[in-house]
């Protein structure tokens, strides 16, 4: 039992370490407060939670079954990864000296932050189908499939939590030089454009 949960957390670190959608979204949150940047995780976190119950109720599977839902899903999820990374170019663009200092008296809404990264992880279909094939690698045989399951999906959440807080730190570490203007208008471009190319790679990834 031991060695199945070390071998399943080793896979989740594998997962969280491979750039995306969610680590793009994290990094930009916690340049504009902890909270923020905290709440982006919890968001990110509720939705691989319900991927993973959706995956143990064996809706992914609907879900991967049919072309048409899948590609509805999509084209969603490629829409909201456009549409914030426009927001960030916007935000590049806007910054100067005075714009991001402007922008920094107002402490950002973390319940916004929460809500982005939810909306932006349950929008992409292929989280739903990679829970699917993912999660029940790791139920020990015999055991009860959806308890064993939506069990494993509450630890791959909770895990990544901590995991994505270095992020949140160490973004925090930094940002004396992150905040300065050239800097963080730099940082925009990078994350609106990460976001973009990602949206468009996910409209264009037909199965």
């Amino acid at each position: 039992m031991l060695t199945s949960l070390l071998a399943f957390l080793g896979a989740c670190t594998l997962i969280a370490a491979t750039p995306g959608p969610s680590t793009v979204l994290i990094i930009r949150q916690s340049l504009q407060s902890k909270r923020a940047g905290m709440a982006a995780v919890l968001g990110n976190e509720t939705g691989v939670f319900l991927w993973g119950v959706i995956a143990a109720c064996g809706l992914t599977a609907l879900l991967a079954a049919s072309e048409v839902a899948y590609d509805v899903m999509r084209f969603v999820g490629a829409a909201v990864l456009l549409w914030f990374g426009v927001q960030a170019l916007r935000a590049a663009r806007r910054g100067g000296a005075e714009g991001f200092a402007e922008e920094g008296t107002a402490e950002p809404s973390p319940r916004r932050a929460y809500r982005t990264a939810l909306v932006v992880n349950l929008a992409n279909p292929k989280v739903g189908v990679f829970a699917m094939s993912f999660l029940p690698q790791f139920v020990p045989h015999g055991a009860p499939h959806l308890a064993t399951t939506v069990a494993l999906a509450a630890i791959w959440a909770v895990y990544e939590v901590a995991y994505y807080a270095v992020y949140v730190w160490g973004v925090q570490r930094l940002k004396g030089v992150l905040s300065r203007a050239g800097v963080r208008k730099r940082l925009e471009q990078i994350c609106g454009t990460v976001l973009i190319a990602l949206g468009v790679r996910l409209a264009a990834d037909a199965r």
